[in-house]
């Protein structure tokens, strides 16, 4: 039988349509590892390439994440209407599992690991069960290296992407991460994770791991870092602002090829990050840490939420001049959005406070609730001018015009989110005049 693993594209509203700095995301390749060798398996990502809905696949196995979910649903309708079989996973099918199955034969709730063997051989026997799910969590010896080789590497900037951990140690009320990895921080072997390094090839020579802390804990982080400085390897990953307060471990992450960090400073108001479940982060050690990485030479993707209970209308114009004052190398600026499976979503719609139910508008650029301090129109607009003045030429040059090493990497980055949020903005405003 033939599976086909598919990644629907965002929707053309959305920043992340107009980027050119993409890179595929590690399920699909991670899902047709899983896949039993009887079976035949391809990849398509909408993202950089049609899907071919008139093929032989007989299995279409679609996952997507909340913003995507109105897409999936239609290409698993069309290939339904073709006679073929389709599964639905993802964050989205996970916490909306009764929608998601109007839309396919069967939905996998959580981890794929486990259960994707035995859903293909149910739906090859015509005996699926509408919903399957772990009965536990999956083994770090269940995470496998991903069929890489079946990407359509040439369309991506980023191709090297690894995963060493699942999940996190916090519990922030806004992610989804902690709910959908069962409020564990598992981590793979580092002899897997060498083999897996040894392993890649290309991709503007840099490895991006997509963990979601990389420092959540550090025994790891230093073995993980120690073997990564034997390779001379470049990387980019995401970590949480204690890294700066361990100056061993932001040493040896530099020496072993950190050119920069994503990093969830989430907001500059303490009462909001007490809100959120995110105490640990204090404001004013802000300008600190990110001197301190800085110093390193490792760059600093600043994370940074609009829309939090005790943000007011002069949110916007603090914190860009304060990325400027720091030189941050590039900043993530959504709106707060309350995604399904989260304790946010669940209070908001307790509250009554959700006022928007299209998906696709889930897409962290557009609000979909009731704010507290200022109204929606307000946050919309104050968003959107934020992230224009920050991805301006001024800004962009007073923040990175220097010659950290990083710059390889931010420069790039900085000159495509410019450009795609000039062109989804104009995309925004011709739809809505």
């Amino acid at each position: 039988m033939k599976v086909k693993i598919i990644s629907p594209r965002w929707p053309e509203h959305s920043i992340w349509r107009q980027m050119h700095f993409r890179f595929p995301t590690l399920n699909l390749a991670t899902l047709a590892a899983l896949t039993p060798e009887e079976y035949d398996v391809a990849i398509e990502d909408e993202n950089v390439e049609d899907i071919n809905f008139d093929d032989d696949t007989d299995i279409a196995a679609i996952t997507a994440m909340t913003p995507l979910a109105p897409r999936a649903y239609q290409i698993a309708d069309k290939f339904r209407e073709r006679g073929k079989k389709v599964v639905l996973g993802g964050f989205h099918a996970t916490w909306m599992p009764d929608e998601a199955i109007r839309h396919a034969d069967a939905v996998v709730q959580g981890e794929a690991e486990g259960v994707w063997p035995k859903v293909l051989e149910d739906l090859k026997n015509n005996r699926q069960q509408r919903f399957y799910k772990n009965s536990s969590l999956p083994k770090v010896s269940d995470m496998i290296i991903p069929r890489r080789d079946l990407l359509a590497l040439k369309s991506y900037f980023f191709i090297n992407l690894v995963q060493t951990t699942r999940g996190c140690p916090y519990d922030c009320k806004f992610c989804s991460v902690t709910a959908f990895y069962g409020g564990t921080y598992r981590f793979r072997p580092i002899e897997e994770i060498e083999k897996e390094v040894e392993g890649l090839t290309g991709g503007a020579g840099f490895i991006l791991f997509v963990d979601d802390n990389i420092v959540g804990n550090t025994q790891y982080a230093r073995k993980l870092f120690t073997m990564l400085k034997e390779h001379n390897r470049k990387w980019v990953s995401q970590a949480s602002v204690t890294i700066a307060d361990n100056i061993e471990l932001l040493k040896l992450a530099a020496e072993s090829g950190c050119y920069g960090l994503f990093m969830g400073f989430e907001t500059l108001n303490q009462e909001n990050l007490d809100l959120m479940g995110k105490p640990f982060n204090k404001i004013q050690k802000y300008k600190d840490i990110i001197a301190k990485i800085h110093g390193h030479g490792i760059g600093v993707h600043g994370s940074f939420i609009f829309g939090y209970d005790y943000d007011d209308k002069g949110v916007f114009e603090r914190l860009v001049k304060f990325t400027e004052d720091v030189r941050l190398d590039a900043a993530f600026m959504p709106v707060l959005t309350p995604f399904p499976g989260t304790e946010i979503y669940r209070r908001m719609e307790a509250e009554g406070r959700i006022i928007e139910r299209d998906w696709a508008r889930y897409d962290m650029e557009h609000v979909v609730y009731k704010p507290k301090g200022m109204t929606a129109e307000e946050l919309q607009e104050g968003h959107d001018w934020a992230n224009k003045r920050f991805y301006s030429y001024p800004s962009i040059l007073k923040r990175i015009g220097n010659l950290r090493r990083s710059l390889m990497v931010f420069g790039p980055m900085n000159w495509d989110l410019r450009r795609a949020w000039k062109k989804a903005l104009c995309i925004e405003r011709l739809k809505n005049p």
